[in-house]
């Protein structure tokens, strides 16, 4: 199952950009948002987020 973000906790630091081995994060209104076709499910982006704002669900 692909990561989910949630906008309200997101801070648009774009940490998870970088971390992303699928570049399935982009951003959208200061805030990342997940493509969930090219997502690989590795949750590396869950461990890089500094708020906690991902989650694999």
């Amino acid at each position: 199952m692909p990561a989910k973000i949630d906008a309200d906790t997101c801070t648009g630091c774009e940490s998870c950009l970088d971390s992303c081995p699928s570049e399935a994060i982009k951003m959208e209104d200061d805030k990342a948002v997940i493509d969930e076709d090219n997502c690989v499910d590795c949750a590396v982006c869950v461990d890089e987020c500094p708020v906690e704002a991902i989650t694999m669900e």
